[in-house]
């Protein structure tokens, strides 16, 4: 099946072959108070597209994680993209995209690049990864997001 993500105010979506196909649209959150503050969603899936949000170190309840320490910053981060992976029933491989934004670069850059490329593995998906002057929180040095395209297979 074709799957093509088109405005959602069109009735009936028609693929390159005039078939009329299906736009699946879901999205996901954690729960947190700031999804709601600030008007976003941790993960929205377009067709076979996932698009996920910036994630940070925190727990299930929402309390930061690492302070002081980016390895733990790195590893609860992508703990953190894990969850959203799994509630899409996506793996790794089938990433695509990551944007990494750091605080202090220069000073973590050897370190986010061992930890992503042992999150990645044998798989290589496009990666950025930036220095920023600040992230939404205060003792917040890192940020991960992601596409995913939930039709690769391996």
């Amino acid at each position: 099946m074709l799957v093509i993500v088109v405005d959602p105010t069109c009735a009936e979506p028609i693929g390159l072959r005039g078939e009329i196909v299906t736009v699946v649209s879901r999205e996901f959150n954690f729960g947190m108070p700031w999804e709601t503050l600030y008007g976003y969603s941790q993960a929205v899936q377009a067709g076979e597209t996932l698009y996920i949000s910036g994630q940070l170190s925190h727990d299930s309840t929402g309390a930061f994680i690492g302070t002081g320490d980016f390895a733990l910053q790195m590893s609860t981060t992508l703990d953190n993209l894990d969850r959203v992976l799994e509630h899409f029933g996506a793996r790794r491989d089938q990433i695509v995209e990551t944007t990494v934004l750091v605080r202090g670069l220069r000073e973590h850059f050897d370190t986010a690049a061992r930890l992503h490329s042992a999150y990645c593995g044998d798989h290589r998906p496009t990666s950025t990864i930036m220095g920023v002057s600040d992230l939404a929180l205060p003792d917040q040095l890192v940020e991960i997001g992601a596409v995913v395209r939930l039709d690769v297979t391996r």
